[in-house]
C-alpha cells in the first residue's frame, strides 16, 4: 500500500477483513478505511494505486459504497474525474453503516413478518409459531422505532447516553417490576 503509515495500512487491512462481517466486500471495506483516513477526496485511480488494487475492482467497490450511501462524491473544480470522500465525523460514519445494515437486514425481515402475520393462510402451522413470530416482529419493530429516535439525537447527546450505560438499566429495573415490559 502506497503513501500510508504502517498503522494506517494495518487499519485498512483490518477493515478489509471485517468487511465480510459488515456485509461488504474486502475491497469496499478497504476503500472506506482509506477514504476515512484521507485528508482530501480521492479519485478511483488514486484509490487503486494506494491500495494496490485493479481499477475495475475499485470501481465496483465505489459503486457498492455509493449505492449504500456510505461514501460521498466530491467534485473538484477544474477536474472532470469523480472524487470520493467519507464524512470526517466518526459518528456520521457509524450512522451511515447502521442505516445501511437496517435497510438490508432489519427492514426486509420486518416486511416478511408483517406480510406473513397479516395473511392467515400463510402456512403457519400453530398458534405457538404465530405467537413467536409476532414477538419477533414486535421486538424488531421496537428496535426500528428506537433507531429512528436515536438517529435524531446529536452526537454529543448520544455519547452522554452511551456513557450512562448500566446506570440507566439499574434505574429502569428499579422503576419497572420484573416480568413487566413497557
Amino acid at each position: 500500500m502506497k503513501n500510508l503509515s504502517p498503522l494506517a495500512e494495518r487499519l485498512v487491512l483490518h477493515f478489509g477483513e471485517m468487511g465480510r462481517d459488515w456485509g461488504l466486500s474486502r475491497t469496499a471495506s478497504q476503500i472506506c478505511a482509506l477514504l476515512f483516513l484521507s485528508p482530501r477526496p480521492l479519485n478511483a485511480d488514486e484509490i487503486a494505486g494506494s491500495l494496490g488494487l485493479s481499477r475495475s475492482n475499485v470501481g465496483a467497490g465505489l459503486k457498492t459504497l455509493t449505492v449504500a450511501r456510505l461514501i460521498l462524491q466530491a467534485p473538484q473544480p477544474g477536474d472532470r474525474r469523480e472524487f470520493f470522500t467519507m464524512p470526517d465525523d466518526a459518528w456520521e460514519v457509524l450512522r451511515r453503516f447502521a442505516q445501511e445494515k437496517r435497510r438490508r437486514e432489519i427492514e426486509p425481515t420486518l416486511q416478511f413478518l408483517r406480510e406473513g402475520l397479516r395473511d392467515e393462510t400463510a402456512g403457519v402451522a400453530s398458534a405457538a409459531e404465530r405467537e413467536r413470530m409476532r414477538a419477533l416482529y414486535d421486538l424488531l419493530d421496537l428496535l426500528n422505532t428506537w433507531f429512528d429516535d436515536v438517529q435524531k439525537l446529536s452526537p454529543q447527546t448520544l455519547e452522554r447516553l452511551m456513557r450512562l450505560g448500566s446506570r440507566v438499566a439499574r434505574v429502569l429495573d428499579a422503576a419497572i417490576p420484573p416480568g413487566r415490559h413497557e
